[in-house]
């Protein structure tokens, strides 16, 4: 297999194997260049397949140039030329790590941004749900929500740092497969979250899109009896999906609902079917048919107030 076919993990391991140190973040050509570079500078029988895993297992002595092999006196070491973190090149960088296997309609999943994640920022030292609330209706799965916490060794520098993400699962925005599993569902949603939070990408995670249509599950469940008026009060259960959500996509909740013509004081001004709309607007952002404006970013705990 050609090195230009492997994955970088798998072409970090081939380093690793022979003793090339490579700087963290280095992109793909840069390290295919730099493997071979290596092959170019020892010698190599000319029946050695030198794009064959097992040239790799063998011994090679060091040349008078110094370049090593799997003796270990020497290593070689690349320049860190990938993008600083946050940058506007950052997103592309980490995108392109991703297996296509890990990809889901161009949304990563947990595993590989798990994978990915290793690989750009450090092993993860600590990865699990540190706060469980568990559903509690008896007729049916009902809502489970579930803060999840990733720690890094930064960089392999040893020291620490912490991403903590919380989701919710019910059934107004969980495919029924997945609806079984409340606790579960919500547990690898809000992994994913803490690691694209970690990663920086600007991309939701695949568990945390479905196939349903949000806007119209929610409309369902808020409906009361006898005719609908739209110029009711926004109900409670807007209310609450539209901070979920805002919390969910870090949006402020005071600077959202303001977004259009109208000046709201408190969200309860808002109307039932102004609330339908922003419901609508949201689900357009989660599922990334329209940008979220940068004003409105920054999801605040005390908006209420």
């Amino acid at each position: 297999m050609k090195l230009e076919d492997k994955t970088i993990a798998e072409l970090r391991q081939i380093a690793k194997d022979n003793n090339i140190r490579l700087k963290q973040g280095i992109k793909k050509k840069d390290l295919i260049s730099t493997l071979e570079v290596y092959m170019n500078k020892v010698e190599v029988p000319e029946s050695v397949d030198v794009f064959n895993d097992a040239f790799f297992e063998e011994e090679i002595s060091t040349g008078q140039d110094g370049l090593v092999g799997s003796t270990g006196d020497d290593v070689i070491q690349t320049e860190d030329d990938s993008p600083a973190i946050g940058s506007d090149e950052w997103h592309d960088y980490v995108m392109s790590h991703f297996k296509s296997n890990e990809l889901i309609d161009g949304n990563p999943t947990c595993a590989g941004l798990r994978r990915v994640s290793e690989i750009l920022l450090g092993e993860i030292m600590f990865s699990g749900p540190t706060q469980i609330f568990p559903a509690t209706d008896a007729n049916g799965p009902g809502r489970a929500t579930v803060v999840f916490t990733v720690e890094f060794n930064w960089m392999n520098s040893g020291m620490t740092k912490s991403f903590a993400e919380v989701a919710d699962v019910w059934h107004g925005n969980t495919d029924d497969l997945f609806c079984a599993h409340p606790v579960a569902t919500a547990s690898t949603r809000a992994e994913g979250r803490a690691l694209r939070k970690a990663l920086k990408v600007r991309v939701l995670a695949a568990e945390e899109l479905a196939k349903k249509d949000i806007v119209n599950v929610v409309q369902q469940s808020i409906s009361t009896s006898g005719e609908y008026n739209p110029d009711d009060r926004i109900s409670p259960q807007q209310i609450t999906f539209i901070d979920n959500k805002c919390r969910q996509l870090d949006i402020n909740v005071v600077e959202f609902i303001n977004i259009g013509s109208e000046n709201y004081r408190s969200i309860n001004d808002v109307k039932r079917e102004s609330g339908k709309k922003m419901i609508r607007v949201l689900n357009e952002y989660q599922n990334q048919t329209t940008p979220i404006p940068e004003n409105v970013l920054s999801y605040q705990e005390d908006w209420r107030n």
